[in-house]
């Protein structure tokens, strides 16, 4: 009869480092889905523009909303623009 047996297999310290070491390769084993299929397609949708606002800062704005926009002004001079932005010559 064998000494080291008790009732049943128990599982040794060893044993149980063994398992936690040997389950920190499962995420390397690919079970789950890449992020490529989880993220929809970007379009459009995703472009954005970098404009400037009157008090000389700059916003990126989608592109869409920008061709949304009503223009009230196309061509602006450049003394226009710096009035607008509110500095003197």
């Amino acid at each position: 009869m064998k000494q080291g047996s008790k009732k049943g297999n128990q599982i040794s310290r060893r044993g149980i480092l063994t398992l936690l070491g040997s389950s920190l390769f499962i995420p390397f084993l690919g079970f789950g889905k890449t992020i490529e299929e989880n993220t929809p397609v970007s379009t459009k949708d995703d472009e954005y523009q970098t404009l400037l606002k009157p008090d000389g800062t700059i916003v990126k704005v989608k592109v869409t909303t920008l061709k949304k926009a009503k223009i009230i002004k196309k061509n602006m001079s450049n003394k226009k623009l710096l009035n607008w932005l509110g500095r003197k010559l």
